[in-house]
């Protein structure tokens, strides 16, 4: 008999690492253009990161999830 209940677990489990992954890239991109662009110094990089990353997970939960 199948285990229904650790698949759906299963599933669970990698689609919210998948939209993790997600989260990351999205943050990345924003942030290695402000990088470019000259709006990023090193001294600044984790805060602006943290509030990037904060910015579009709560985006994404507004908007879909």
């Amino acid at each position: 008999m199948p285990d229904f209940k650790n698949r759906d677990k299963d599933q669970d489990r990698d689609f919210k690492l998948r939209e993790e992954e997600l989260i990351l890239k999205v943050t990345k991109e924003i942030v290695v253009k402000f990088i470019e662009i000259g709006k990023l110094t090193p001294t600044s990089f984790e805060e602006v990161f943290e509030l990037v990353y904060r910015t579009v997970a709560s985006a994404k939960s507004r908007h879909g999830g």
